[in-house]
């Protein structure tokens, strides 16, 4: 088997297993601190709030590509093995299977026992909206959302460059979902700061976004959930949503779990509504968040066994 691919189905066989523990170190949280210590002194010496936030991303996401190879090319330089265990670690900080289940199951466990109070505390770490005042249904609705909306992020699309670009390609898709993370809000710190993150990430995710409706309706099918639903209203409602990615993978979980997502949310204390996508077939009950995951699961073999699978035919085909 092709070393690349052995080794991204290591890395998902180990993130399967572990997920992120918190005593492990990862990449992305040194990326992210790095992008806002650089935010302030870029500010200062650039007038143009913009350009600021231009060099700013431009210098985290070479700088990432260029460290990770760097190491990368140091660690084969020591031996084979310690080169593919490293070229494995940096492969497996990328995917974020088991973070989003454990996550959005602690949410489920609470609700199982009636914790109201704690279910909102866990599912505000999941979303970036206001969850003090979330009744049953808008926790299970943020904790559905956000499984949803980040199995691009989290799963897909790093899957997506690691297939095509291998480690440095996975870990500098990772450094644009974070300056995206860190810098691409439309307030007024960061609207014009923040622009150039944004715009990256849109990019980034551009074709990942696209592919997820073709593997989240293959997954529905093999989970026992609807994918010719999946498939149309994912097609149907995805530019209804204000990112012109993210409305792919919710709309198409949507309908392929028959429920439907968005509506009201309150925001920094500001209530506003996103489009609704789906259809209102089933209400939202806590049961869907663990339909929503075993979908995610089903999506993420379906995605990795047709990436690893087209590389290795036209890498067969090449030779």
């Amino acid at each position: 088997m092709n070393a690349l691919v052995l080794h991204i189905w290591i890395a998902l066989i180990l993130d399967f297993l572990i997920g992120d523990p918190r005593w492990l170190p990862h990449p992305v949280c040194l990326i992210g601190r790095t992008a806002e210590i650089l935010e302030k002194p870029a500010r200062q010496i650039f007038c143009n709030q913009r350009l600021a936030g231009i060099i700013v991303a431009v210098t985290i996401i070479t700088g990432t590509g260029f460290i990770t190879w760097g190491l990368l090319i140091t660690a084969y330089s020591l031996s084979p093995l310690t080169g593919d265990l490293f070229e494995i670690w940096i492969l497996y900080t990328t995917f974020a299977v088991k973070g989003l289940a454990v996550h959005s199951n602690a949410v489920f466990q609470e609700l199982e026992t009636g914790n109201l109070p704690e279910a909102r505390h866990l599912v505000s770490r999941m979303v970036g909206r206001d969850t003090e005042q979330l009744n049953e249904q808008g926790i299970v609705r943020a904790a559905v959302e956000s499984v949803a909306e980040n199995s691009v992020d989290g799963i897909l699309a790093p899957l997506f460059y690691a297939v095509l670009f291998g480690p440095v390609g996975a870990m500098v898709y990772k450094a644009i979902n974070t300056l995206d993370s860190t810098f691409g809000y439309k307030n007024d710190r960061y609207l014009q700061f923040g622009t150039a993150s944004a715009r990256i990430d849109d990019i980034a995710n551009y074709i990942p976004a696209r592919l997820s409706l073709l593997f989240i309706t293959i997954g529905a099918a093999l989970s026992g959930n609807q994918a010719k639903q999946a498939f149309c209203t994912g097609l149907r409602d995805a530019q209804k949503h204000i990112s012109p990615n993210a409305g792919y993978s919710e709309a198409a979980f949507a309908g392929a779990l028959g429920i439907q997502i968005g509506g009201q949310i309150i925001r920094n204390g500001q209530l506003s509504s996103t489009p609704k996508l789906g259809d209102p077939v089933n209400p939202l009950e806590r049961r869907h968040i663990r339909k929503t995951n075993r979908l995610m699961f089903a999506v993420t073999i379906v995605a990795v066994l047709f990436m690893t699978g087209i590389r290795i035919l036209l890498e067969g085909m090449i030779i």
